[in-house]
């Protein structure tokens, strides 16, 4: 195959072994060519902005700029590489915030060598790759109402096991106002009690245990 007609990729992965393990399998296929593997967000960034790259592969979680941060930054940069993430995580908040921030492709790290290429050509002819179970849960996201940065604070805090009056104290607010808050996220996660909620909230990566 000519030169001119080859994908060029770009791999950002923290972890050394999947960086040595999808350039050693994707390398060896005839119309992609590896241009570099990053270990982060910002090695990404200087690679884009010396080499001439179509599809970058990223992780979604790394320490630094994360996945969604590098996705923003190369937007705002103006590249045109198109991005796949490729990721062990697909919490529907994680998969939501990739595609919302502009990714074309949305792939788990299990996934079988054929697919992997067929969402990168895919992908490179301006098109999206989203695996059909990954698209369903996306529409169904996108379909819920936005929780409100409030409402998330207060979901934080009911995960701790906080009532309503510790609530209020901690944030300078009525019981009745976090009432009515806890109510509105109980109706936008269609859950039938605050326990649910936090248990839902944390399933879906809307908040993590460590927060």
């Amino acid at each position: 195959m000519p030169q001119a007609n080859l994908i060029r990729i770009l791999i950002v992965d923290d972890h050394p072994v999947v960086r040595a393990g999808l350039t050693s399998m994707l390398g060896t296929q005839a119309q992609l060519s590896i241009i570099g593997s990053a270990p982060s967000g910002e090695a990404a960034m200087v690679i884009l902005q010396q080499s001439d790259v179509d599809v970058v592969l990223l992780d979604l979680r790394m320490p630094g700029m994360s996945g969604v941060e590098t996705l923003l930054a190369i937007k705002r940069a103006g590249y045109r590489a198109r991005v796949i993430i490729l990721t062990s995580f697909e919490t529907d908040e994680d998969i939501y915030r990739a595609v919302q921030a502009g990714a074309q492709g949305y792939l788990l790290k299990d996934t079988s060598l054929k697919e992997m290429i067929e969402a990168i050509q895919t992908v490179h002819s301006a098109k999206r790759y989203i695996p059909r179970e990954i698209a369903s849960r996306l529409a169904e996201r996108m379909m819920r109402s936005d929780l409100t940065p409030r409402e998330l604070e207060i979901l934080k805090m009911l995960s701790k096991g906080l009532t309503n009056k510790q609530i209020g104290h901690a944030l300078g607010i009525s019981d009745n106002t976090v009432k009515n808050h806890v109510n509105s996220i109980i109706e936008k996660l269609e859950v039938s009690d605050r326990t649910e909620a936090a248990t839902t909230a944390i399933q879906r990566g809307l908040i993590t245990i460590e927060e």
